[in-house]
């Protein structure tokens, strides 16, 4: 692993320049460019960078993610500051930002790959050189709390990036295969069934039962991530303009009153309604606290979602589950709740 851990003399130049920016840099928000732009695609062989922009990792969380990249068929890169640590962070913000720009500034490394989400994504924001992204696209990979830097960067670069599994989430061949298809063979079209494995697992969690709460069909950007890393971006430079889109939302182990707290907000900012169509992925641990009165998941869901005309669904394949399919944000996407299926309409990578 030592060879994949240097980086080249080529770009060496180039990354010193990306990454030395003083303490607490900030860099402006720009207006947003028009055009969507599209990494390229990964081939067999790629380099990936495993960096954690979020939450501290570990030793067995490193070595297990290095062996599935490798067993891939990639060779691995990893972040310098991999290993560090900051309290509950995968080290300081500016660690943090030091190993995305590095990936990004790095010509051999063709996808970026976070190892976990957990929380601190959203103070990177401020301080990403996003005119360093948008000159050298690349594949940017995770879910949960990688959603910030994913509405971020489709916001303030036009990147199209992926929610998908993390590199230490469990192996699954559904998610692979549907993973690998998005990243690596580009089509004009691509329709993605839900996963049997979720479809079966409902019959003793209801909650991960598919849901219609509204039928018909949507075409439309897709736009969303995390719930409440969606909503905590609402009134910022790099919250998410779900209108005429279909907004895709997921959450994990939060009581149904802060789904519904979240919801609310993202309906007084922007309105649910305006959105093409509305996806709620598998809300895994999202029930009531300490026995306390409250709806269930599925009341409060539908607070939100019966009274809208548009296309409205729950119980998708992505989110904090196992078996969950790979959505690239800001490509053009068809909802169609009679088939209950997601057709990508374009290519994701170039």
């Amino acid at each position: 692993m030592s060879s994949s851990d240097k980086i080249s003399r080529r770009a060496f130049a180039t990354l010193a320049a990306a990454v030395m920016l003083p303490a607490g840099a900030h860099h402006a928000p720009r207006p947003m460019p028009r055009s969507l732009i599209k990494p390229p695609r990964l081939r067999a062989g790629d380099v990936v960078g495993l960096i954690a922009p979020g939450g501290r990792t570990n030793d067995e969380s490193i070595a297990y993610a290095v062996a599935r990249i490798e067993a891939l068929g990639f060779r691995v890169r990893l972040g310098p500051n991999l290993r560090a640590v900051h309290g509950g962070y995968a080290g300081a913000v500016q660690q943090r930002v030091n190993d995305l720009h590095s990936m990004f500034a790095d010509r051999e490394v063709r996808a970026i790959w976070c190892i976990r989400g957990g929380s601190g994504c959203i103070s990177l924001l401020a301080h990403i050189d996003y005119t360093l992204i948008r000159a050298n696209p690349k594949i940017l990979l995770g879910y949960s709390d990688i959603s910030a830097l994913q509405l971020a960067i489709l916001k303030q670069a036009r990147l199209v990036t992926f929610h998908g599994p993390v590199a230490s989430s469990g192996v699954s061949e559904y998610s692979t295969e549907h993973m690998l298809a998005v990243l690596m063979h580009p089509q004009e079209s691509y329709t993605i069934p839900m996963a049997l494995e979720n479809s079966r697992r409902a019959l003793l969690e209801p909650h991960f039962a598919l849901r219609t709460v509204t039928s018909g069909q949507a075409t439309g950007p897709l736009i969303g991530g995390n719930l409440s890393l969606v909503s905590a971006l609402v009134g910022t430079p790099y919250a998410a303009d779900f209108r005429k889109a279909i907004l895709f939302l997921e959450e994990v182990n939060e009581a149904p009153y802060r789904i519904d707290r979240w919801l609310t907000q993202l309906d007084l900012a922007v309105g649910l309604g305006n959105a093409a169509a509305v996806m709620i992925g598998i809300c895994d641990h999202c029930v009531p606290e300490d026995e306390e009165p409250s709806l269930t998941l599925d009341e409060t869901l539908d607070q939100h979602l019966k009274p809208l005309v548009v296309p409205a669904v729950s119980g998708y394949s992505f989110g904090h589950i196992r078996h969950q399919f790979t959505l690239p944000v800001g490509v053009m996407a068809r909802l169609d709740t009679a088939r209950q299926t997601v057709t990508l309409l374009e290519s994701a990578v170039s």
